[in-house]
């Protein structure tokens, strides 16, 4: 039987799993400081470069904080956090892949009509409330254009609080920031603002009204529209206009 060789593991790898094992146990709670990087050598008998080495990756996984000068501190977990983490790399597969943009505007499309969906049958009355500022701030940049796209996102980010799960504001947060300026050069319709208003109106209407079908479908009719003339228009779109 062929035996599979053990592979010599690097000592920040030990590291982290003594660290995680820390964490998981409860001894190190969110919010509270790690040991300082010379009682972690001395406590895991190592150099000062496996202990940064082993940081840096809890780091990157979006699990400690480091500010210099300060001891490393357990990230307090959110889901904003946590898809935070992937924002890079998402963004070079949108460059990279020329499918994946399609992809996930598919993506995008499926959830936001679950959101809208979630948001009529959970909305208060101060939660429509704040739609319709949200929609009126989008309505007032018409004389401001600069600024129509960025209201355009408040509206859908507020969709995405009425639906009463925590976790969909921190994707939608993370759908735009993955977009980039991907966002800004496809998501364009010249001179479609005011049918962009008249299907978010559609939208607000149905969420006010408790209807969960209507405000899906209206959802989904509206990023389709966008989606096709995001679609024909290319990266040689030019102008303002909104999703």
């Amino acid at each position: 039987m062929r035996q599979e060789p053990i592979h010599r593991r690097k000592l920040s790898h030990e590291v982290v799993e003594r660290l995680l094992s820390r964490i998981e146990s409860g001894e190190i709670a969110p919010g509270d400081p790690l040991p300082s990087e010379r009682e972690l050598m001395e406590a895991y008998q190592v150099g000062r470069p496996a202990i940064r080495e082993a940081l840096q990756s809890l780091e990157r996984w979006g699990l400690v904080s480091i500010t210099h000068g300060e001891r490393a501190r357990l990230v307090v977990p959110t889901a904003g956090n946590l898809l935070a983490q992937v924002q890079e790399g998402a963004r070079h597969l949108l460059r990279s892949d020329t499918h994946s943009l399609d992809h996930l505007k598919d993506a995008r499309l499926f959830l936001e009509t679950g959101m809208a969906r979630l948001a009529a049958e959970r909305a208060t009355p101060e939660g429509v409330a704040a739609l319709r500022a949200r929609l009126d701030d989008q309505r007032e940049a018409l004389t401001h254009l600069e600024d129509f796209l960025d209201r355009d996102m408040a509206f859908h980010r507020e969709i995405a609080n009425l639906s009463g799960n925590p976790i969909f504001p921190a994707i939608i947060e993370a759908t735009f920031g993955w977009l980039g300026a991907f966002y800004r050069s496809l998501v364009r319709a010249p001179g479609a603002e005011q049918l962009t208003l008249a299907e978010h109106e559609r939208i607000l209407a149905a969420i006010a009204a408790g209807d969960p079908d209507a405000a899906a479908a209206a959802m989904g009719d509206h990023l389709t529209r966008a989606n096709e003339l995001y679609r024909r228009l290319g990266t040689d779109a030019t102008g303002s206009g909104s999703s």
